[in-house]
């Protein structure tokens, strides 16, 4: 069922701490990111056809909040590197999350026509064009540590630990694996073990393989790039609980896409599974404990502030 507006601000309201958190850290990352993209794609797309670079273009420059390569960047400089440095790298887990996100909206898949408040890639461009646009991106995704590893410094076995990290959570052990769980689970009740297999494999694992690509960058110690993992998992999993509460409680205007589309779906969400107000304390929960794990790297602050923010995240 939808709720009043009243309903739904009085739960915003309670994702959202007493101080505004990091808003201008957040920015300062989303703009290093944003920077960096542009280049990098006229780097991958030069010789590659207008009509494939086009769509790629359009999936991937498109208004976002660049979570993952943010988290990427933050955990290299919790490590000891400098988040800028690292911002070419961190777009390689970006350019995964932006090929999910078109094949996700498929008519085949959840059949979304609308993405960051713009009609999403097979409206514009055709259903076969994004099926093919999403496919090419992965390849660059690992291209693009190919291409970024020499101005980090990086040797060769640095860069295939990168590329393993990346492929494994993309793939069946991973996103695209839980986002089969995902759809076989539509329509009917689940437990919470199995809610929580759907979503570690659907976005948890991107965004642990994202810290712990940052921790690896930055040449930290494996005790380091497991806890920056454990932390990614907890925050992944709070990720999503917030972002299931947010479909339910924001509208289509707040979230750059339409609301409600998990009810009208029946997918398998937090607030299905447990209640909206558990749900609220799972992902309180999760943040707090994912912080935890944070504790004796040299520079964790800007990770526990991303933590706190996406508490109060509206979109």
């Amino acid at each position: 069922m939808r709720y009043s507006r009243a309903r739904r601000e009085r739960w915003a309201e309670r994702l959202v701490t007493s101080a505004v958190v990091g808003q201008d850290t957040i920015g300062w990352y989303q703009r290093q990111v944003d920077a960096a993209l542009p280049d990098l794609l006229d780097d991958l797309l030069s010789g590659v056809a207008e009509v494939t670079a086009a769509p790629i273009r359009y999936a991937v420059l498109g208004h976002g909040k660049r979570i993952r390569p943010l988290l990427l960047m933050a955990a290299f400089k919790a490590t000891g590197g400098r988040a800028e440095d690292a911002a070419r790298i961190a777009c390689s887990v970006e350019l995964v999350h932006a090929y999910s996100l078109v094949h996700d909206d498929l008519p085949c898949m959840d059949d979304d026509v609308l993405r960051r408040g713009r009609p999403t890639l097979h409206v514009r461009f055709g259903v076969r064009t994004a099926v093919l646009a999403g496919a090419a991106m992965m390849p660059l995704a690992v291209r693009t540590i190919g291409l970024s590893r020499h101005a980090l410094g990086l040797t060769a076995s640095a860069a295939a630990q990168l590329v393993v990290r990346l492929t494994a959570a993309s793939g069946g052990a991973g996103m695209v694996g839980g986002q089969l769980l995902d759809l076989r689970a539509e329509g009917r009740s689940v437990m919470p073990d199995e809610l929580e297999r759907i979503h570690t494999g659907k976005t948890a694992k991107l965004m642990a393989a994202s810290v712990a690509m940052g921790g690896i960058a930055a040449r930290a110690q494996a005790v380091d790039v497991d806890r920056l993992e454990r932390f990614g998992l907890r925050f992944g999993l709070a990720f999503q609980a917030i972002d299931d509460i947010l479909d339910m409680s924001g509208t289509t205007d707040e979230l750059g896409k339409e609301s409600g589309r998990d009810e009208v779906l029946r997918k398998a969400t937090y607030p299905a599974v447990y209640g909206l107000p558990e749900a609220e304390r799972l992902s309180r929960e999760l943040v707090r404990s994912a912080a935890a794990e944070l504790d004796g790297l040299p520079e964790p602050d800007d990770l526990r502030m991303i933590a706190k923010w996406i508490l109060a995240r509206r979109h």
